[in-house]
């Protein structure tokens, strides 16, 4: 397999920025294995990096530096940052897409949600850095995947199988051009069109 896709660096995941060097450098002083730096890295974003909505932010992130830089994101943009951060230790990291209701119901449509897989100890393992608020709790895990959201029956909630090197790209446009919060929940997109880079 090619892992040279998942080490790219790009205009989101923008892992030479000093702010994304100076920082790994920091999160992995002293620490050795990958599986170790993928961890840390995660409980990093998860917990110290809010998501914009918790915090009512006044800023709207996209790019991995902006993210660490402002400390807050959707759920893209903190795993742009998460992307980032550990792929400036070779380790390769991919997104995955789930398709979400915006709100707690549907009255709001529904959204591409984002996380993270992450290949270690020779295989992938999934992770979502969205934030363990409201009863959510995502954790770190190499057998079941234990996500921010599981999909209702009841809803037109699932995922979007593979693994994709690059970041959604709809939802990077429309994060470029939102100004508030209320623009990401006009705009937000709800559908992938993009192959992924690994099926499954």
């Amino acid at each position: 397999m090619d892992f040279a896709v998942f080490l790219q660096e790009n205009k989101y995941i923008d892992f030479s920025s000093p702010l994304i060097t100076g920082k790994a450098k920091q999160l992995f002083k002293h620490i050795n294995t990958d599986a170790e730096k993928a961890k840390i890295a995660f409980e990093y974003v998860r917990d110290e990096i809010p998501h914009s909505f918790d915090i009512k932010a006044k800023i709207i992130t996209s790019k991995a530096s902006d993210v660490l830089k402002y400390k807050t994101g959707i759920c893209h943009a903190k795993a742009n940052l998460l992307a980032a951060l550990l792929r400036t230790q070779g380790i390769p990291t991919g997104m995955c897409f789930q398709h979400i209701t915006l709100a707690e119901d549907d009255s709001l449509g529904y959204c591409v949600h984002c996380y993270n897989a992450i290949y270690v100890n020779s295989y992938w393992i999934k992770v979502d850095a969205r934030g363990n608020t409201n009863g959510k709790n995502a954790q770190f895990s190499f057998n079941k995947p234990l996500l921010a959201f599981t999909n209702r029956q009841n809803y037109d909630e699932f995922f979007w199988p593979g693994i994709y090197a690059s970041p959604h790209k709809d939802t990077m446009e429309m994060l470029d051009n939102a100004i508030c919060l209320q623009d990401v929940i006009d705009n937000i997109p709800d559908y992938v069109n993009e192959m992924p880079d690994i099926a499954e």
